[in-house]
Protein backbone atom coordinates (compact mmCIF):
# COMPACT_ATOMS: atom_id res chain seq x y z
CA UNK A 1 0.00 0.00 0.00
CA UNK A 2 1.66 3.20 -1.21
CA UNK A 3 2.14 5.97 1.32
CA UNK A 4 0.76 9.36 0.32
CA UNK A 5 2.51 12.66 0.93
CA UNK A 6 -0.18 14.99 2.25
CA UNK A 7 -0.07 18.58 3.54
CA UNK A 8 -0.88 19.11 7.20
CA UNK A 9 -4.11 20.95 7.87
CA UNK A 10 -3.29 24.40 9.20
CA UNK A 11 -5.24 26.39 11.79
CA UNK A 12 -5.41 29.72 9.97
CA UNK A 13 -6.45 31.72 13.05
CA UNK A 14 -3.51 30.35 15.04
CA UNK A 15 -1.18 30.97 12.07
CA UNK A 16 -2.14 34.65 11.99
CA UNK A 17 -1.87 34.91 15.79
CA UNK A 18 1.67 33.50 15.67
CA UNK A 19 2.71 35.98 12.98
CA UNK A 20 1.22 38.84 15.00
CA UNK A 21 3.20 37.65 18.03
CA UNK A 22 6.45 38.05 16.11
CA UNK A 23 7.15 34.45 15.14
CA UNK A 24 8.63 33.79 11.71
CA UNK A 25 6.45 32.50 8.88
CA UNK A 26 8.06 29.08 9.19
CA UNK A 27 7.55 28.94 12.97
CA UNK A 28 3.94 30.05 12.58
CA UNK A 29 3.44 27.32 9.98
CA UNK A 30 4.83 24.67 12.34
CA UNK A 31 2.63 25.68 15.30
CA UNK A 32 -0.53 26.12 13.21
CA UNK A 33 -0.04 22.66 11.68
CA UNK A 34 0.11 20.94 15.07
CA UNK A 35 -2.17 22.78 17.45
CA UNK A 36 -5.51 23.00 15.71
CA UNK A 37 -8.06 24.78 17.90
CA UNK A 38 -5.44 25.95 20.41
CA UNK A 39 -6.58 29.19 22.05
CA UNK A 40 -4.23 29.37 25.04
CA UNK A 41 -1.19 31.57 25.48
CA UNK A 42 1.70 31.05 23.10
CA UNK A 43 4.47 31.80 25.59
CA UNK A 44 4.27 28.47 27.52
CA UNK A 45 4.67 26.60 24.23
CA UNK A 46 7.33 28.77 22.60
CA UNK A 47 9.43 29.45 25.72
CA UNK A 48 8.80 26.47 28.03
CA UNK A 49 9.77 26.96 31.66
CA UNK A 50 9.14 25.59 35.15
CA UNK A 51 7.12 28.71 35.96
CA UNK A 52 4.30 26.96 34.08
CA UNK A 53 4.12 23.98 36.48
CA UNK A 54 0.91 23.62 38.45
CA UNK A 55 1.05 23.05 42.24
CA UNK A 56 1.04 19.35 43.22
CA UNK A 57 -1.93 19.88 45.56
CA UNK A 58 -4.13 20.41 42.51
CA UNK A 59 -3.85 16.65 42.04
CA UNK A 60 -6.74 14.96 43.84
CA UNK A 61 -5.55 12.83 46.80
CA UNK A 62 -2.00 14.20 46.53
CA UNK A 63 -2.07 15.75 50.01
CA UNK A 64 -3.42 12.53 51.52
CA UNK A 65 -0.73 10.53 49.70
CA UNK A 66 2.07 12.93 50.72
CA UNK A 67 1.04 12.87 54.40
CA UNK A 68 0.95 9.06 54.39
CA UNK A 69 4.43 8.93 52.82
CA UNK A 70 5.66 11.45 55.40
CA UNK A 71 4.27 9.30 58.21
CA UNK A 72 5.98 6.21 56.81
CA UNK A 73 9.27 8.11 56.67
CA UNK A 74 9.05 9.52 60.22
CA UNK A 75 7.92 6.23 61.75
CA UNK A 76 10.58 4.14 60.05
CA UNK A 77 8.21 1.93 58.05
CA UNK A 78 9.32 -0.44 55.30
CA UNK A 79 8.15 0.93 51.95
CA UNK A 80 7.58 -0.92 48.68
CA UNK A 81 8.04 0.88 45.36
CA UNK A 82 5.97 -0.86 42.69
CA UNK A 83 6.23 0.45 39.15
CA UNK A 84 5.70 -0.56 35.54
CA UNK A 85 8.62 -2.04 33.61
CA UNK A 86 8.84 0.47 30.75
CA UNK A 87 10.86 3.71 30.65
CA UNK A 88 8.10 5.70 32.36
CA UNK A 89 7.93 3.11 35.14
CA UNK A 90 11.72 2.82 35.54
CA UNK A 91 12.22 6.60 35.69
CA UNK A 92 9.34 6.86 38.19
CA UNK A 93 11.07 4.21 40.27
CA UNK A 94 14.31 6.18 40.26
CA UNK A 95 12.53 9.39 41.31
CA UNK A 96 10.75 7.72 44.25
CA UNK A 97 13.72 5.63 45.36
CA UNK A 98 16.29 8.43 45.24
CA UNK A 99 13.94 10.86 46.98
CA UNK A 100 13.16 8.47 49.83
CA UNK A 101 16.77 7.40 50.29
CA UNK A 102 18.85 10.49 49.50
CA UNK A 103 16.53 13.34 50.48
CA UNK A 104 14.30 11.80 53.16
CA UNK A 105 16.97 9.57 54.70
CA UNK A 106 15.12 6.24 54.50
CA UNK A 107 17.75 3.46 54.76
CA UNK A 108 18.14 1.33 51.63
CA UNK A 109 17.27 -1.83 53.60
CA UNK A 110 13.80 -0.41 54.31
CA UNK A 111 13.06 0.20 50.60
CA UNK A 112 11.83 -2.66 48.40
CA UNK A 113 11.89 -2.43 44.60
CA UNK A 114 8.98 -4.26 43.00
CA UNK A 115 8.98 -4.27 39.19
CA UNK A 116 7.00 -6.81 37.23
CA UNK A 117 8.39 -9.11 34.55
CA UNK A 118 6.53 -8.36 31.31
CA UNK A 119 6.29 -12.00 30.26
CA UNK A 120 5.94 -13.81 33.60
CA UNK A 121 3.99 -11.23 35.59
CA UNK A 122 2.20 -8.99 33.10
CA UNK A 123 1.35 -5.31 33.44
CA UNK A 124 0.50 -3.40 36.62
CA UNK A 125 -0.06 -4.76 40.12
CA UNK A 126 -0.14 -8.34 38.92
CA UNK A 127 -0.90 -11.33 41.11
CA UNK A 128 2.75 -12.54 41.01
CA UNK A 129 3.89 -9.10 42.20
CA UNK A 130 1.35 -9.21 45.02
CA UNK A 131 2.67 -12.62 46.08
CA UNK A 132 6.24 -11.34 45.91
CA UNK A 133 5.29 -8.37 48.08
CA UNK A 134 3.56 -10.54 50.67
CA UNK A 135 6.62 -12.83 50.82
CA UNK A 136 8.98 -10.00 51.78
CA UNK A 137 10.48 -10.20 55.25
CA UNK A 138 9.96 -7.80 56.85
CA UNK A 139 6.87 -7.00 54.88
CA UNK A 140 6.34 -3.35 53.82
CA UNK A 141 3.41 -1.56 55.47
CA UNK A 142 3.13 0.91 52.57
CA UNK A 143 3.41 0.37 48.82
CA UNK A 144 3.74 3.34 46.45
CA UNK A 145 2.94 2.58 42.81
CA UNK A 146 3.90 4.62 39.79
CA UNK A 147 2.69 4.37 36.19
CA UNK A 148 0.26 1.60 37.17
CA UNK A 149 -2.43 0.61 39.64
CA UNK A 150 -5.53 2.49 38.49
CA UNK A 151 -7.19 -0.66 37.14
CA UNK A 152 -5.92 -3.10 39.76
CA UNK A 153 -8.58 -2.99 42.48
CA UNK A 154 -8.68 -6.78 43.20
CA UNK A 155 -4.92 -6.97 43.80
CA UNK A 156 -4.90 -3.75 45.83
CA UNK A 157 -7.70 -5.18 47.98
CA UNK A 158 -5.57 -8.27 48.59
CA UNK A 159 -2.66 -6.13 49.77
CA UNK A 160 -4.95 -4.03 51.97
CA UNK A 161 -6.47 -7.13 53.55
CA UNK A 162 -2.92 -8.25 54.37
CA UNK A 163 -2.31 -4.96 56.21
CA UNK A 164 -0.44 -3.15 53.42
CA UNK A 165 -1.70 0.29 52.43
CA UNK A 166 -1.32 1.22 48.77
CA UNK A 167 -0.82 4.69 47.30
CA UNK A 168 -1.50 4.65 43.58
CA UNK A 169 0.27 7.25 41.43
CA UNK A 170 -0.58 6.78 37.78
CA UNK A 171 -1.65 8.54 34.58
CA UNK A 172 -3.52 5.81 32.71
CA UNK A 173 -7.25 6.14 32.12
CA UNK A 174 -9.36 4.96 35.03
CA UNK A 175 -11.98 2.23 34.66
CA UNK A 176 -15.61 3.37 34.44
CA UNK A 177 -16.17 2.49 38.11
CA UNK A 178 -13.55 5.05 39.09
CA UNK A 179 -10.41 4.91 41.30
CA UNK A 180 -9.65 1.62 43.10
CA UNK A 181 -11.65 1.77 46.33
CA UNK A 182 -9.12 -0.25 48.31
CA UNK A 183 -6.25 2.17 47.68
CA UNK A 184 -5.29 4.52 50.50
CA UNK A 185 -4.99 7.26 47.88
CA UNK A 186 -5.16 7.40 44.09
CA UNK A 187 -3.29 10.27 42.49
CA UNK A 188 -4.13 10.34 38.80
CA UNK A 189 -4.74 13.47 36.69
CA UNK A 190 -7.34 11.63 34.59
CA UNK A 191 -9.72 11.39 37.58
CA UNK A 192 -13.02 13.17 36.92
CA UNK A 193 -12.73 14.94 40.29
CA UNK A 194 -9.12 16.08 39.74
CA UNK A 195 -8.47 19.80 39.23
CA UNK A 196 -4.95 19.43 37.85
CA UNK A 197 -4.86 21.47 34.61
CA UNK A 198 -3.09 18.84 32.49
CA UNK A 199 -4.21 15.21 32.31
CA UNK A 200 -1.54 14.31 29.73
CA UNK A 201 1.45 14.24 32.10
CA UNK A 202 3.47 11.02 32.29
CA UNK A 203 3.50 8.64 35.25
CA UNK A 204 7.00 9.79 36.23
CA UNK A 205 5.73 13.39 36.46
CA UNK A 206 2.88 12.32 38.75
CA UNK A 207 5.42 10.53 40.95
CA UNK A 208 7.71 13.59 40.94
CA UNK A 209 4.85 15.89 42.00
CA UNK A 210 3.73 13.58 44.81
CA UNK A 211 7.26 13.19 46.15
CA UNK A 212 7.80 16.97 45.90
CA UNK A 213 4.68 17.47 48.01
CA UNK A 214 5.87 14.82 50.48
CA UNK A 215 9.07 16.85 50.93
CA UNK A 216 7.00 19.96 51.70
CA UNK A 217 4.87 18.00 54.21
CA UNK A 218 7.94 16.61 55.98
CA UNK A 219 9.28 20.17 56.31
CA UNK A 220 5.88 21.26 57.70
CA UNK A 221 6.06 18.39 60.21
CA UNK A 222 9.52 19.54 61.27
CA UNK A 223 10.93 16.17 60.20
CA UNK A 224 13.06 17.66 57.41
CA UNK A 225 15.16 20.78 57.31
CA UNK A 226 13.86 23.56 55.03
CA UNK A 227 17.30 23.48 53.41
CA UNK A 228 16.70 19.91 52.17
CA UNK A 229 17.33 20.00 48.39
CA UNK A 230 14.32 20.10 46.10
CA UNK A 231 13.61 17.38 43.56
CA UNK A 232 14.60 19.58 40.58
CA UNK A 233 17.61 17.42 39.54
CA UNK A 234 15.29 14.42 39.12
CA UNK A 235 13.57 16.25 36.24
CA UNK A 236 16.29 14.70 34.07
CA UNK A 237 14.61 11.32 34.66
CA UNK A 238 11.15 12.84 34.20
CA UNK A 239 12.20 14.23 30.81
CA UNK A 240 13.33 10.79 29.65
CA UNK A 241 10.16 9.08 30.91
CA UNK A 242 7.92 11.76 29.40
CA UNK A 243 9.46 11.55 25.94
CA UNK A 244 9.75 7.75 25.91
CA UNK A 245 6.14 7.27 27.03
CA UNK A 246 4.92 9.31 24.05
CA UNK A 247 2.72 11.65 26.08
CA UNK A 248 1.68 14.91 24.44
CA UNK A 249 4.27 17.58 23.74
CA UNK A 250 1.70 19.64 21.87
CA UNK A 251 -0.54 21.91 23.92
CA UNK A 252 0.92 20.72 27.23
CA UNK A 253 2.88 23.55 28.86
CA UNK A 254 3.91 21.22 31.70
CA UNK A 255 5.28 18.43 29.51
CA UNK A 256 7.16 20.92 27.34
CA UNK A 257 8.60 22.59 30.44
CA UNK A 258 9.85 19.40 32.10
CA UNK A 259 11.39 18.03 28.91
CA UNK A 260 13.15 21.34 28.22
CA UNK A 261 14.47 21.61 31.79
CA UNK A 262 15.30 17.91 31.93
CA UNK A 263 17.38 18.07 28.76
CA UNK A 264 19.33 20.99 30.21
CA UNK A 265 20.09 18.85 33.28
CA UNK A 266 20.95 15.76 31.21
CA UNK A 267 23.38 17.72 29.06
CA UNK A 268 25.35 18.74 32.14
CA UNK A 269 26.33 15.04 32.14
CA UNK A 270 26.46 14.91 35.95
CA UNK A 271 24.97 11.39 36.24
CA UNK A 272 26.96 8.33 35.21
CA UNK A 273 24.08 6.97 33.10
CA UNK A 274 24.06 10.04 30.84
CA UNK A 275 27.86 10.00 30.46
CA UNK A 276 27.88 6.29 29.60
CA UNK A 277 25.15 6.79 26.99
CA UNK A 278 26.98 9.75 25.44
CA UNK A 279 30.13 7.64 25.26
CA UNK A 280 28.18 4.80 23.57
CA UNK A 281 26.51 7.12 21.03
CA UNK A 282 29.69 9.08 20.28
CA UNK A 283 30.88 12.61 20.95
CA UNK A 284 28.82 13.96 18.04
CA UNK A 285 25.60 12.91 19.82
CA UNK A 286 25.98 15.64 22.46
CA UNK A 287 24.04 17.71 23.29
CA UNK A 288 21.14 15.27 23.59
CA UNK A 289 17.74 16.39 22.33
CA UNK A 290 14.27 14.89 22.67
CA UNK A 291 14.90 12.61 19.67
CA UNK A 292 18.00 11.20 21.41
CA UNK A 293 15.79 10.26 24.36
CA UNK A 294 13.05 8.85 22.12
CA UNK A 295 15.14 6.86 19.67
CA UNK A 296 18.41 6.09 21.46
CA UNK A 297 17.93 5.95 25.23
CA UNK A 298 14.28 4.91 25.40
CA UNK A 299 14.55 1.80 23.20
CA UNK A 300 17.62 0.53 25.06
CA UNK A 301 15.92 0.83 28.45
CA UNK A 302 12.69 -0.64 27.12
CA UNK A 303 14.47 -3.52 25.40
CA UNK A 304 15.48 -5.06 28.73
CA UNK A 305 11.91 -5.27 29.98
CA UNK A 306 10.68 -6.49 26.62
CA UNK A 307 13.01 -9.49 26.67
CA UNK A 308 13.85 -10.14 30.33
CA UNK A 309 13.49 -8.68 33.81
CA UNK A 310 13.92 -4.89 33.93
CA UNK A 311 16.32 -4.53 36.86
CA UNK A 312 19.38 -3.99 34.64
CA UNK A 313 17.64 -0.87 33.34
CA UNK A 314 17.02 0.34 36.91
CA UNK A 315 20.64 -0.37 37.89
CA UNK A 316 21.84 1.50 34.81
CA UNK A 317 19.82 4.58 35.73
CA UNK A 318 21.03 4.44 39.34
CA UNK A 319 24.69 3.68 38.58
CA UNK A 320 27.04 5.63 40.85
CA UNK A 321 30.02 5.47 38.49
CA UNK A 322 30.73 5.11 34.78
CA UNK A 323 32.18 1.59 35.07
CA UNK A 324 28.91 0.32 36.59
CA UNK A 325 26.82 2.29 34.08
CA UNK A 326 28.83 0.89 31.15
CA UNK A 327 28.42 -2.67 32.41
CA UNK A 328 24.63 -2.37 32.63
CA UNK A 329 24.41 -0.43 29.36
CA UNK A 330 26.18 -3.29 27.59
CA UNK A 331 23.36 -5.62 28.70
CA UNK A 332 20.73 -3.12 27.51
CA UNK A 333 22.51 -2.71 24.18
CA UNK A 334 22.68 -6.46 23.56
CA UNK A 335 19.00 -6.80 24.40
CA UNK A 336 18.19 -3.97 22.00
CA UNK A 337 19.99 -5.78 19.18
CA UNK A 338 18.08 -8.98 19.99
CA UNK A 339 14.84 -7.01 20.10
CA UNK A 340 15.50 -5.64 16.59
CA UNK A 341 16.00 -9.14 15.15
CA UNK A 342 12.85 -10.49 16.82
CA UNK A 343 10.90 -7.42 15.70
CA UNK A 344 11.95 -7.87 12.04
CA UNK A 345 10.76 -11.50 11.95
CA UNK A 346 7.47 -10.73 13.71
CA UNK A 347 6.78 -7.70 11.49
CA UNK A 348 7.19 -9.79 8.34
CA UNK A 349 4.68 -12.38 9.59
CA UNK A 350 2.29 -9.71 10.89
CA UNK A 351 2.28 -7.86 7.55
CA UNK A 352 1.28 -11.02 5.70
CA UNK A 353 -1.63 -11.61 8.09
CA UNK A 354 -2.65 -7.95 7.93
CA UNK A 355 -2.83 -8.06 4.12
CA UNK A 356 -5.43 -10.81 4.37
CA UNK A 357 -7.56 -8.64 6.65
CA UNK A 358 -7.12 -5.62 4.37
CA UNK A 359 -8.48 -7.67 1.47
CA UNK A 360 -11.63 -8.11 3.60
CA UNK A 361 -11.90 -4.35 4.12
CA UNK A 362 -10.96 -4.30 7.82
CA UNK A 363 -10.66 -0.85 9.39
CA UNK A 364 -8.70 -2.22 12.35
CA UNK A 365 -6.02 -4.91 12.19
CA UNK A 366 -6.03 -7.65 14.87
CA UNK A 367 -3.07 -9.97 14.36
CA UNK A 368 -2.37 -13.05 16.49
CA UNK A 369 1.22 -14.28 16.28
CA UNK A 370 1.13 -17.69 17.90
CA UNK A 371 4.91 -17.93 18.23
CA UNK A 372 5.51 -14.22 18.71
CA UNK A 373 7.37 -12.55 21.59
CA UNK A 374 5.09 -10.56 23.88
CA UNK A 375 7.75 -7.94 24.49
CA UNK A 376 7.74 -6.68 20.91
CA UNK A 377 3.98 -6.48 20.30
CA UNK A 378 3.74 -2.70 20.52
CA UNK A 379 6.61 -2.06 18.11
CA UNK A 380 5.16 -4.48 15.55
CA UNK A 381 1.74 -2.82 15.93
CA UNK A 382 3.41 0.54 15.20
CA UNK A 383 4.96 -0.89 12.04
CA UNK A 384 1.52 -2.04 10.85
CA UNK A 385 0.04 1.41 11.50
CA UNK A 386 2.86 3.00 9.50
CA UNK A 387 2.48 0.52 6.63
CA UNK A 388 -1.30 0.43 6.33
CA UNK A 389 -2.68 3.59 7.97
CA UNK A 390 -4.99 1.61 10.25
CA UNK A 391 -5.10 1.04 14.02
CA UNK A 392 -3.49 -2.30 14.84
CA UNK A 393 -3.34 -4.76 17.73
CA UNK A 394 -0.74 -7.52 17.89
CA UNK A 395 -1.38 -10.46 20.21
CA UNK A 396 0.78 -13.33 21.45
CA UNK A 397 0.44 -16.08 24.04
CA UNK A 398 0.42 -14.91 27.67
CA UNK A 399 2.23 -16.65 30.52
CA UNK A 400 -1.13 -17.83 31.93
CA UNK A 401 -2.43 -20.93 30.09
CA UNK A 402 -5.21 -20.22 27.62
CA UNK A 403 -4.68 -16.46 27.69
CA UNK A 404 -3.48 -13.95 25.12
CA UNK A 405 -1.79 -10.63 25.72
CA UNK A 406 -1.65 -7.79 23.22
CA UNK A 407 -0.54 -4.25 22.50
CA UNK A 408 -2.22 -1.78 20.20
CA UNK A 409 -1.29 1.45 18.43
CA UNK A 410 -3.71 3.87 16.86
CA UNK A 411 -4.10 6.52 14.18
CA UNK A 412 -4.93 10.18 14.75
CA UNK A 413 -8.64 9.68 13.98
CA UNK A 414 -9.26 6.90 16.54
CA UNK A 415 -9.22 7.01 20.35
CA UNK A 416 -8.01 3.46 20.98
CA UNK A 417 -8.83 3.23 24.68
CA UNK A 418 -12.40 4.41 24.04
CA UNK A 419 -12.73 1.82 21.27
CA UNK A 420 -11.58 -0.92 23.67
CA UNK A 421 -14.04 0.30 26.30
CA UNK A 422 -16.83 0.02 23.74
CA UNK A 423 -15.62 -3.47 22.73
CA UNK A 424 -15.68 -4.45 26.42
CA UNK A 425 -19.25 -3.13 26.73
CA UNK A 426 -20.29 -5.17 23.70
CA UNK A 427 -18.59 -8.40 24.87
CA UNK A 428 -17.32 -8.19 28.48
CA UNK A 429 -16.25 -11.82 28.58
CA UNK A 430 -14.05 -11.31 25.50
CA UNK A 431 -11.99 -8.48 26.98
CA UNK A 432 -11.55 -8.93 30.73
CA UNK A 433 -8.47 -6.70 30.96
CA UNK A 434 -7.40 -3.59 29.07
CA UNK A 435 -5.87 -0.19 29.68
CA UNK A 436 -4.12 2.65 27.92
CA UNK A 437 -4.87 5.97 26.28
CA UNK A 438 -5.73 7.52 22.92
CA UNK A 439 -2.70 6.33 20.98
CA UNK A 440 -1.67 3.09 22.66
CA UNK A 441 -3.17 0.34 24.79
CA UNK A 442 -2.60 -3.10 26.27
CA UNK A 443 -5.10 -5.97 26.49
CA UNK A 444 -5.53 -9.47 27.91
CA UNK A 445 -8.15 -12.02 26.83
CA UNK A 446 -8.87 -15.77 26.69
CA UNK A 447 -7.70 -17.36 23.45
CA UNK A 448 -11.15 -18.86 22.76
CA UNK A 449 -12.61 -15.33 22.82
CA UNK A 450 -10.32 -13.95 20.09
CA UNK A 451 -12.96 -14.02 17.32
CA UNK A 452 -15.62 -12.50 19.58
CA UNK A 453 -13.20 -9.77 20.67
CA UNK A 454 -12.17 -9.04 17.08
CA UNK A 455 -15.78 -8.65 15.98
CA UNK A 456 -16.59 -6.41 18.95
CA UNK A 457 -13.55 -4.22 18.31
CA UNK A 458 -14.36 -3.93 14.61
CA UNK A 459 -17.85 -2.74 15.50
CA UNK A 460 -16.44 -0.24 18.03
CA UNK A 461 -13.94 1.13 15.50
CA UNK A 462 -16.57 1.36 12.77
CA UNK A 463 -18.84 3.33 15.13
CA UNK A 464 -16.04 5.78 15.92
CA UNK A 465 -14.62 6.22 12.41
CA UNK A 466 -17.75 5.87 10.31
CA UNK A 467 -17.22 5.52 6.58
CA UNK A 468 -13.82 6.97 5.74
CA UNK A 469 -10.95 5.99 3.51
CA UNK A 470 -7.88 4.87 5.45
CA UNK A 471 -4.40 4.83 3.96
CA UNK A 472 -0.84 5.39 5.19
CA UNK A 473 0.01 9.06 5.09
CA UNK A 474 3.10 11.19 5.46
CA UNK A 475 1.91 14.62 6.60
CA UNK A 476 4.30 17.45 5.78
CA UNK A 477 4.66 21.14 6.57
CA UNK A 478 4.94 22.08 2.91
CA UNK A 479 7.98 23.13 0.91
CA UNK A 480 11.16 25.00 1.73
CA UNK A 481 12.81 27.30 -0.75
CA UNK A 482 16.35 26.48 -1.89
CA UNK A 483 17.88 29.26 0.29
CA UNK A 484 16.09 27.76 3.32
CA UNK A 485 18.10 24.55 2.98
CA UNK A 486 20.67 25.72 5.52
CA UNK A 487 21.59 25.44 9.20
CA UNK A 488 19.97 28.81 9.96
CA UNK A 489 16.58 27.26 9.14
CA UNK A 490 17.33 24.38 11.48
CA UNK A 491 18.21 26.90 14.23
CA UNK A 492 14.86 28.60 13.62
CA UNK A 493 13.01 25.28 13.98
CA UNK A 494 14.97 24.20 17.06
CA UNK A 495 13.74 27.30 18.89
CA UNK A 496 10.32 25.59 18.95
CA UNK A 497 11.69 22.35 20.47
CA UNK A 498 11.04 19.95 22.14
CA UNK A 499 9.30 17.88 19.49
CA UNK A 500 7.45 14.64 20.19
CA UNK A 501 3.97 13.14 20.28
CA UNK A 502 1.29 15.59 19.05
CA UNK A 503 4.10 18.03 18.26
CA UNK A 504 5.94 16.12 15.54
CA UNK A 505 9.34 17.22 14.35
CA UNK A 506 9.00 19.39 11.21
CA UNK A 507 8.72 17.40 8.00
CA UNK A 508 8.88 19.05 4.59
CA UNK A 509 8.39 17.95 1.01
CA UNK A 510 9.95 18.98 -2.27
CA UNK A 511 11.36 17.83 -5.59
CA UNK A 512 15.06 17.11 -5.92
CA UNK A 513 17.49 15.92 -8.57
CA UNK A 514 19.63 12.92 -7.61
CA UNK A 515 23.27 13.98 -8.10
CA UNK A 516 24.82 10.99 -6.36
CA UNK A 517 23.74 7.88 -4.46
CA UNK A 518 25.23 4.82 -2.84
CA UNK A 519 23.91 1.92 -0.77
CA UNK A 520 25.25 1.90 2.80
CA UNK A 521 24.81 -0.13 5.98
CA UNK A 522 25.91 -3.63 6.92
CA UNK A 523 22.78 -5.18 5.37
CA UNK A 524 22.59 -2.76 2.42
CA UNK A 525 19.27 -1.23 3.49
CA UNK A 526 20.13 2.48 3.58
CA UNK A 527 20.77 5.05 0.86
CA UNK A 528 23.22 7.94 1.04
CA UNK A 529 22.31 10.64 -1.48
CA UNK A 530 23.31 14.03 -2.78
CA UNK A 531 20.22 15.98 -3.82
CA UNK A 532 20.02 19.34 -5.58
CA UNK A 533 17.27 21.93 -5.70
CA UNK A 534 17.46 25.45 -7.14
CA UNK A 535 21.23 25.48 -7.25
CA UNK A 536 21.64 24.17 -3.69
CA UNK A 537 23.07 20.68 -3.11
CA UNK A 538 22.40 18.87 0.17
CA UNK A 539 23.56 15.57 1.60
CA UNK A 540 20.74 13.17 2.51
CA UNK A 541 20.31 9.80 4.20
CA UNK A 542 17.32 7.49 3.69
CA UNK A 543 17.24 4.77 6.34
CA UNK A 544 15.52 1.46 5.49
CA UNK A 545 15.00 2.61 1.90
CA UNK A 546 15.66 -0.93 0.64
CA UNK A 547 15.16 -4.50 1.71
CA UNK A 548 18.42 -6.52 1.97
CA UNK A 549 19.73 -7.26 -1.53
CA UNK A 550 17.31 -4.85 -3.24
CA UNK A 551 18.65 -2.50 -5.92
CA UNK A 552 17.46 1.15 -5.94
CA UNK A 553 14.63 1.74 -8.42
CA UNK A 554 16.18 5.02 -9.58
CA UNK A 555 19.65 6.26 -10.47
CA UNK A 556 21.64 9.41 -11.12
CA UNK A 557 19.60 12.15 -12.76
CA UNK A 558 16.28 10.89 -11.39
CA UNK A 559 13.82 13.40 -9.96
CA UNK A 560 12.42 12.50 -6.53
CA UNK A 561 9.61 13.97 -4.52
CA UNK A 562 10.84 13.61 -0.95
CA UNK A 563 9.35 13.99 2.50
CA UNK A 564 12.30 14.94 4.70
CA UNK A 565 13.48 16.38 7.99
CA UNK A 566 16.39 18.74 8.48
CA UNK A 567 19.13 17.43 10.73
CA UNK A 568 22.50 18.57 12.01
CA UNK A 569 25.34 16.32 10.91
CA UNK A 570 28.25 16.64 13.35
CA UNK A 571 31.64 15.32 12.37
CA UNK A 572 34.87 16.07 14.23
CA UNK A 573 33.51 19.30 15.63
CA UNK A 574 32.14 20.57 12.31
CA UNK A 575 28.44 20.87 11.49
CA UNK A 576 26.61 20.61 8.20
CA UNK A 577 23.01 20.26 7.10
CA UNK A 578 21.69 16.81 6.31
CA UNK A 579 18.27 15.80 5.02
CA UNK A 580 16.67 12.77 6.67
CA UNK A 581 14.42 11.18 4.04
CA UNK A 582 11.21 9.68 5.46
CA UNK A 583 9.63 8.79 2.13
CA UNK A 584 10.43 9.37 -1.53
CA UNK A 585 8.80 8.65 -4.86
CA UNK A 586 10.14 9.12 -8.36
CA UNK A 587 8.69 11.95 -10.46
CA UNK A 588 8.38 11.17 -14.17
Amino acid sequence: MRRRIMPRQRDEALYQRCLAAGLSELQARILAGRLSGYSGELDPLVTPGLRHLAHPEKLKDSRRAAERIARAVTEGEHIGILTDYDVDGITSHVVILRTLNELFGVPAQKLHSLIGHRINDGYGISLPLVERTLALKPRPSLVITADCGSSDEPRIARLRDAGIEVIVTDHHALPLEGPPVSAYATVNPTRNDCEFPDHTIAGCMVAWLVMSLARAVLIEFGALSPSTPKLSPWLSYVALGTVADCVSLGGSAINRAVVTQGLTLINRMEAACWRAMAERLGADSVPFDAETLAFQMGPRINARSRLDDPYAALHFMLAADEHTARRHLEVLDQDNQSRKAIEADMTETARALALQQLAEGAQVLVVYLEDGHAGVQGIVASRLVQAFGRPALVLTRAAAPGMLTGSGRSIEALHLRDALQRAHDLAPQALPRFGGHRGAAGIGLPVEQLETFTNALRQAVNEQLGVCELYPCVFTDGELTAPQLCLATLDELERLAPYGREFDAPLFDGEFLVENLRVVGADGCHLMLELSCGGVTARAIWFRALTPGEVPAFGLGARLRCAYKLSRNRWKGRESLQLMIEHAEQVY
